[in-house]
């Protein structure tokens, strides 16, 4: 058995046991007894020790997990960390660990105005993974609903993440939070899900699939003045406007305003859990972009150029692929062709998503051919961050 892994005594030690009733026995989470048994981590002294205990293993697994003299410090400070979260896990939940709970998801759904998606990734990976260690333990109902639900908001940033990187995986985690959001009975958060939902088949160039699930956010709302609707409202519009529904689009839009009125003003913030106003008139810019209503289109791009901050990248830099479409269809492709060149080039190379870059070879499709739209080209058939300014 010298050669033999931690990971492989334990798989060979727990014998025909669960995952989870060896977990509960050594009080820790079931997939981090997962990870141990593959060798995705590594144990701490603590839970060495209480593996050991709970297989009667005579300090077999104790001599396999001891911490080498040599092992990096950084390594060593991974392992106590992870020891600790789990340690923290197994205890009860306070009303102030839920409140911080609460907060990180909060904080996550600011981020996504203005941090690029490949840096906020690996940190939504590290918070999912502690609170799905919390999950793994018995709770109070009112303790699971709010837990529960904090894994229905961070899947759907996960969802919206991994949209915006053009990751398919992502379809997997509206899923996942539907039925969280579902399990704690909460309509707001629903229709929340749904609305940021019907972006993925709208991307996808599927408008009917985002119109019905743009619907099915309102309708979930029942009238709440909650983001659901503000936020599915204008997504609809978008929809019916690139096919063509002129008065659909404008009812939409005008149900959109609406709802921004409506929302309490703790949610007309910069951030996936909320809607502005500088969001609305992005998203009726566009509907009026795809409408060939240039006039109308500029007037709200103008405005939503002077309410959003330079940090929210994204929006920023989408709102002027629309003005630069809308250049386009006033006769100007060589324009159109400079201006879509200048905001990727511009653009912070690790804010160059596969939505944006989508998006301006989008439009190389809609202008007549030119030397500047030869130039846009050779831009976008560099991947992002190769190029910059």
């Amino acid at each position: 058995m010298s050669e033999e892994t931690f990971g492989q005594a334990l798989r060979r030690l727990r014998g025909s046991r669960s995952l989870r009733d060896l977990a509960q026995l050594a009080t820790c989470g079931k997939s981090y007894v997962a990870d141990l048994e593959t060798g995705r981590r590594r144990p701490t002294k603590a839970i060495a020790a209480a593996l050991d205990t709970a297989l009667e293993a005579h300090g077999e697994l104790i001599a396999l997990a001891g911490v080498r003299a040599d092992m990096p410090a950084l390594a060593q400070a991974a392992a106590l960390q992870r020891g600790l979260s789990d340690a923290l896990a197994a205890g009860p939940m306070t009303d102030a660990s839920l409140n911080e709970w609460e907060y990180t998801v909060a904080r996550h759904g600011r981020a996504t105005r203005f941090r690029p998606e490949g840096e906020l990734l690996p940190e939504l990976l590290g918070d999912f993974a502690d609170l799905q260690r919390l999950l793994g333990h018995r709770h109070s109902v009112h303790v699971r609903r709010r837990l529960t639900l904090a894994v229905a908001h961070m899947s759907g940033l996960m969802a919206l993440t991994l949209l915006k990187l053009g990751d398919p995986s992502s379809r997997d985690w509206w899923r996942t939070g539907r039925a969280a959001a579902a399990a704690a009975e909460d309509r707001e958060v629903l229709s929340w899900i749904y609305a940021q939902e019907a972006y993925q088949h709208y991307y996808g160039g599927d408008m009917e699939g985002a119109v019905e699930l743009a619907c099915r956010a309102q309708h979930l709302a029942g009238g709440l003045p909650c983001v659901g609707p503000a936020l599915a409202a204008p997504l609809e519009a978008h929809a019916h406007a690139l096919l063509g529904r002129r008065e659909e689009a404008g009812a939409a839009l005008a149900a959109a305003e609406t709802s921004l009125g409506r929302l309490d003003p703790a949610n007309r913030i910069g951030s996936a859990f909320g809607y502005s106003e500088s969001q609305f008139r992005f998203h009726s810019g566009n509907a009026w972009t795809h409408l060939g209503e240039t006039a109308r289109a500029g007037e709200q791009q103008a405005r939503a150029l002077e309410l959003y901050p330079l940090g929210d990248h994204t929006d920023r830099a989408l709102i002027h692929l629309d003005q630069a479409v809308c250049l386009g269809a006033d006769g100007d492709p060589a324009g159109a062709a400079v201006l879509a060149t200048d905001t990727i080039v511009t653009l912070p190379a690790d804010h160059r998503s596969a939505l944006i870059i989508y998006r301006a070879r989008e439009l190389t499709t809609t202008v007549p051919e030119a030397r500047e739209v030869r130039a846009l080209r050779e831009v976008l058939a560099l991947p992002p961050g190769e190029r910059d300014s």
